[in-house]
């Protein structure tokens, strides 16, 4: 899929924007614009206050970034399991955001350093998390479900890993 962008430096102007910020006139900002092939007019619309000698390419990379952000999120949720918290303390949840916060770096650095440069795929998810438990169990010495000792035999790495 392909599409157009136009950034225009625009200074937002509207009734509602002059009482929000009580008649102070608003800097110049960047409107972007995304002109879908096959659409008979611009589909989506971006503001932003980067400085004025941005070029378009990074403007345009960094209005497409929102995908990988919801994306990530997503992928926290589910696999990693932030969605899955029934505790009733703050330092419960505390813990649990940031080992899903942990494991979703975790899994980032995996999945970039195993991609090749054909942006092919590298690890799967289930893969990098059944990885990270190992490295886990491997720091701890022990199950961090069942709290059992994990024999020493047991604790290296699978071959598929890369370091």
């Amino acid at each position: 899929m392909y599409s157009r962008f136009v950034a225009l430096r625009i200074c937002p102007a509207g009734r509602e924007i002059r009482e929000a910020t009580a008649g102070v006139e608003l800097a110049e900002s960047w409107l972007l614009a995304e002109w879908s092939a096959g659409e008979p007019e611009p589909v989506q619309f971006w503001l932003s206050d980067l400085p004025e000698n941005t070029p378009l390419a990074i403007l345009v990379r960094l209005a497409k970034l929102r995908w990988r952000i919801e994306h990530d999120y997503r992928e926290l949720k589910q696999p990693l399991g932030l969605v899955h918290f029934e505790g009733r303390s703050f330092n419960g949840w505390h813990h649990l955001v940031t080992l899903a916060s942990l494991a979703q770096v975790f899994c980032t650095l995996r999945r970039l350093a195993t991609a090749p440069q054909s942006r092919g795929v590298g690890l799967s998810l289930y893969a990098i998390v059944l990885e990270l438990q190992l490295l886990l169990v491997t720091w701890a010495g022990a199950c961090p479900t069942c709290h059992r000792d994990i024999p020493k035999q047991r604790r290296t790495l699978p071959s598929t890993t890369r370091t």
